[in-house]
């Protein structure tokens, strides 16, 4: 199997594209992502609604198809059969780079496994983002993604990581947040947290505390928007 990716496919020549888009301010799209965007086949996207909102801002006319987990087995074949006829494709999710806890990682895989040429557009992506103003190490860290939305099997899977000395980064829904604060105090302990929602968009908002701390404040105030959390790892003994 090929292992060697070309830096130079022209997106007449039939390769898929990993284009990353803005979490929220849409002035943080890149040059090369729009380019790219404008001049694939078709833009494959986790919700058409949302991408066409970003088309229309940059007045960007390309075809758009959904993809998404629902339909990502259909939908992944069809696009491998595009790509194999020669025509190139960008993947976006909804937010940021696709393939992070993302159903496009499915279909990167089959494009792997019949050699279709991958380039990523790299870009705006939340994990990083939070995790560069979280005020926590980072010349390791750990990235867990979402966790069980079931209290047992979340418990079960933070012992798995209690100890884990690398900062570690979660996403999580408004409606399980404090749930999930509570569960980590109650495996982890007391830590200090960084919590962000709305990241680059008008209500943006960075907490930073204990664990204790965090739970206070979201408990009186609900919280909306998506969140990502970076948590301080063990500390050394």
């Amino acid at each position: 199997m090929k292992t060697s990716q070309p830096t130079d496919v022209n997106p007449t020549e039939g390769a898929l594209y990993i284009v990353s888009t803005p979490i929220g301010n849409l002035e943080d799209i890149t040059l090369r992502a729009l380019r790219v965007l404008k001049t694939v086949d078709l833009i494959a996207a986790e919700d058409t609604r949302h991408t066409r909102r970003l088309l229309a801002h940059y007045e960007i006319y390309t075809p758009i198809t959904s993809y998404f987990e629902g339909n990502q087995i259909r939908k992944g074949e069809q696009l491998v059969a595009r790509l194999e006829a020669g025509e190139a494709v960008a993947l976006v999710s909804d937010a940021g780079t696709p393939t992070i806890s993302d159903p496009g990682y499915r279909l990167l895989v089959q494009c792997i496994e019949v050699d279709i040429p991958i380039m990523p557009i790299p870009g705006p992506s939340a994990c990083i983002a939070a995790a560069s103003v979280a005020g926590l190490p980072l010349h390791n860290f750990v990235f867990e993604g979402f966790l069980s939305p079931k209290s047992g099997r979340r418990k079960r899977q933070l012992t798995d990581l209690c100890e884990e000395r690398r900062t570690l980064i979660f996403y999580e829904s408004p409606h399980r947040l404090v749930a999930f604060l509570r569960d980590v105090l109650e495996v982890f302990g007391d830590r200090r947290v960084s919590v962000a929602r709305e990241l680059t968009k008008r209500f943006e908002e960075i907490f930073r505390g204990t664990m204790t701390e965090a739970i206070e404040k979201f408990r009186s105030t609900p919280p909306r928007g998506e969140f990502t959390l970076v948590i301080a790892g063990k500390a050394s003994d």
